[in-house]
């Protein structure tokens, strides 16, 4: 049975992503790294629990080549 580190591994989203932080992000429906590239940057920190994290999530889509999108909004 894979553990935590696994399954944050496996969906790109960032191990040093703060537990608070992940729950705010599957809230939105969002699980990997690719689906919340899909959005724009400004909607993602709008979120409860992420505006202190916002700078490790960004450094994760920079070094896996993505980045936030420039037009899809968020819907709450």
């Amino acid at each position: 049975m894979p553990n935590n580190k696994t399954k944050e591994k496996n969906s790109g989203l960032p191990v040093k992503l703060a537990r608070p932080a992940r729950r705010a992000l599957a809230h939105a429906g969002i699980k990997t790294l690719k689906q919340l590239s899909t959005f724009r940057e400004k909607d993602i920190t709008g979120l409860h629990r992420i505006a202190n994290h916002a700078m490790v999530i960004k450094q994760a889509l920079i070094e896996k080549g993505m980045s936030f999108s420039k037009d899809t909004k968020l819907k709450k």
